[in-house]
């Protein structure tokens, strides 16, 4: 088996949304205690300004929102952190709508869909937002990108970066378009990823942490009780790792390519 140098870090702050569990504190409460999923809603990333947040995408929307909720749990400042956002598809809807109108009546393309188009759109969004000169990552890895994601944040805190926000989404798969993506509801999750104190440890006095290493394998798919909610998702390959960080579980495998495997083990202080 031939594997990377593990890649070490704490995990400082957690956000996370899903259709009926929209905040990450909901997805605890329906993993440990069984409290049934709320009724629709849909996520408003309060960091935009009312006009810039209606006409966000979803995409943009639960993006934005898990980034946020990540950045106050772990007290720290958005505007501080370098960022690595990481989506399957994007925003599939706007694709198909692009796709389509571009098929039928080129001239009529919405400059604002247009605009909302890019895989970096979250980024932008949020660098705006949040008033970020810091660095900006958007990546995409098809099933791998969220243990991709994770592992170009952790190669940055590697690197000598002290804290590095990840998010991770995807939308609802539309059109034709979907029949060949497929993608059902709405998911996003995020983590703000530090060093410090026990970043590079087996187990710390407080908080979590997180080693990860890349082997050779197949991950199993998510079997556990958020997986089962949002398991439809594009980004469901990431649920496992949220799955046991309400669980208190040790160890996780992520899909992380064809025959590549990252293994992540988690110390709960």
């Amino acid at each position: 088996m031939t594997k990377l140098n593990t890649l070490a870090a704490r995990i400082e702050g957690i956000g996370f949304w899903a259709d009926g569990l929209p905040t990450w504190k909901a997805a605890v409460d329906h993993v440990l205690n069984g409290t049934p999923p709320g009724d629709g809603g849909k996520p408003s990333p309060m960091m935009l300004a009312p006009n810039e947040r209606r006409r966000a995408p979803p995409s943009v929307a639960v993006a934005l929102d898990v980034a946020l909720a990540a950045c106050e749990a772990a007290g720290r400042e958005p505007a501080s952190l370098p960022s690595v956002f990481a989506s399957t598809h994007g925003d599939l809807a706007i694709t198909d709508y692009m796709c389509a109108t571009l098929a039928d009546d080129p001239r009529a393309i919405s400059p604002t869909k247009f605009h909302n188009s890019v895989h970096n759109a979250a980024a932008g969004y949020w660098t705006i937002g949040a008033g970020c000169l810091r660095p900006a990552t958007a990546l995409s890895a098809h099933r791998a990108s969220f243990a991709q994601g994770l592992l170009e944040a952790l190669a940055q805190l590697a690197c000598g970066d002290t804290a590095v926000l990840l998010a991770a989404y995807d939308t609802p798969g539309s059109g034709p378009l979907g029949a060949v993506s497929q993608s059902t509801g709405l998911l996003g999750g995020a983590l703000v990823l530090a060093t410090g104190p026990g970043a590079d440890q087996q187990r710390d006095s407080g908080g979590i942490n997180l080693r990860a290493t890349l082997v050779d394998g197949d991950a199993p798919r998510g079997n556990g009780v958020l997986s089962r909610h949002a398991g439809a998702n594009a980004m469901a390959p990431m649920l496992p790792l949220f799955d046991a960080l309400a669980t208190g579980s040790d160890l996780v495998l992520l899909h992380a390519g064809h025959g590549r495997t990252l293994r992540v083990e988690l110390a709960h202080g």
